[in-house]
C-alpha cells in the first residue's frame, strides 16, 4: 500500500514537473507580447505594465484574421476528409471480409514509413498541373486521407464485438447504416481522439501551404506568423503577439475536445 502511494506521488511530481516545463515558455511568450521595449532589453520576465499596442501592431503587419480563418477552413476540412475516409476504409478492414483484406492493410500501414517530403514535389506538380493553386481544394486535397486515420479508427472498430454487427445484419441493418447508427457512436472517444490529433496537425501545416500558395489572401496562419518574423527584424514582440493569436483556437479545440482525446488514448488500455 505504501508503494503504491509512493508511485502515484512520484507520478503527480512528473506531471507537475512536465506540465510546468511545457507552460513556461508559453506564459514568457505572452509576458512578453505584453512588453514595451524597455521590459525585453531589461530581461524583465513580467512586464512593469500590460499593453496591447503588440497585438494592434500584428494586426496591422499582417492579416491574422484572414490566415485564421484560412487555417480554420483547410483544418475543419481536413479533418472531416480523414475521419470520413478513414471511418468506411477501416470499417472495411476491421468488419467485412474480403479477398486480399490483409495484403492491402499491410500495403496501406507501409505508406506511413515514407515520408511526406519524398512526395511533395510530386504532389505540387499534380496541383499544378491542374491548376489549383492558390485554391483550398489544393490546400485540403493531398491531405484528405490518411493511412493514420484508418489504423487508428480500425482499432477501435476490432473491439466492439463481431456479434452486434451480425445481429443488426440480420435485422436487415446495411453495413452503411450500421457504421453510422451503431459502429461510430461506439468508437466516439477514439473518434475524438483522432479528430483533435488531425485538426492540431493540420492547424501547424506549413511546407505545403508555403508551395501551393503565393498570396497573401490564401495564406495559413503558420506562414503569416513567418511573415511577421521577416518583416520586424528583431522587434519580436509583435510577432510574440502573433504566435499568442494563433496558438487560441488551437488551445480552445483541446479544452473543449480534451475529455474525448483522454478517452480515446486510454481506451482499451484496463481491462475491466
Amino acid at each position: 500500500m505504501k508503494d503504491k502511494k509512493s508511485f502515484t506521488i512520484t507520478i503527480y511530481a512528473l506531471n507537475i514537473i512536465f506540465a510546468v516545463i511545457i507552460m513556461v515558455p508559453v506564459l514568457y511568450c505572452f509576458s512578453v507580447s505584453m512588453m514595451d521595449l524597455k521590459d525585453v532589453y531589461g530581461g524583465r520576465l513580467l512586464p512593469s505594465r500590460f499593453m496591447t499596442d503588440n497585438y494592434v501592431r500584428a494586426l496591422q503587419l499582417a492579416p491574422f484574421f484572414t490566415f485564421i480563418k484560412n487555417s480554420l477552413i483547410v483544418s475543419g476540412f481536413i479533418t472531416f476528409a480523414q475521419v470520413l475516409t478513414g471511418a468506411l476504409a477501416a470499417y472495411a478492414f476491421a468488419m467485412m471480409d474480403f479477398k486480399g483484406k490483409h495484403a492491402l492493410f499491410m500495403v496501406m500501414l507501409a505508406t506511413m514509413m515514407i515520408p511526406s517530403q519524398a512526395i511533395i514535389i510530386a504532389n505540387y506538380l499534380t496541383i499544378a498541373n491542374w491548376g489549383l493553386r492558390n485554391t483550398y481544394i489544393a490546400l485540403i486535397l493531398p491531405n484528405a486521407a490518411a493511412a493514420f486515420a484508418v489504423f487508428n479508427m480500425r482499432q477501435a472498430f476490432l473491439g466492439l464485438p463481431f456479434e452486434i454487427r451480425d445481429a443488426s445484419l440480420i435485422d436487415g441493418c446495411t453495413n452503411f447504416q450500421f457504421l453510422y447508427k451503431v459502429g461510430v457512436p461506439l468508437i466516439k472517444p477514439s473518434l475524438g481522439a483522432l479528430i483533435i490529433y488531425v485538426f492540431l496537425q493540420s492547424w501547424n501545416y506549413y511546407l505545403w501551404p508555403l508551395l501551393v500558395t503565393d498570396s497573401v489572401e490564401m495564406r495559413t496562419v503558420q506562414i503569416g506568423l513567418g511573415i511577421l518574423t521577416n518583416s520586424e527584424g528583431t522587434d519580436f514582440r509583435p510577432v510574440m503577439a502573433g504566435a499568442m493569436l494563433i496558438l487560441i483556437p488551437s488551445i480552445l479545440v483541446f479544452i473543449i475536445g480534451q475529455k474525448q482525446m483522454i478517452s480515446g488514448l486510454t481506451a482499451g488500455a484496463v481491462k475491466g
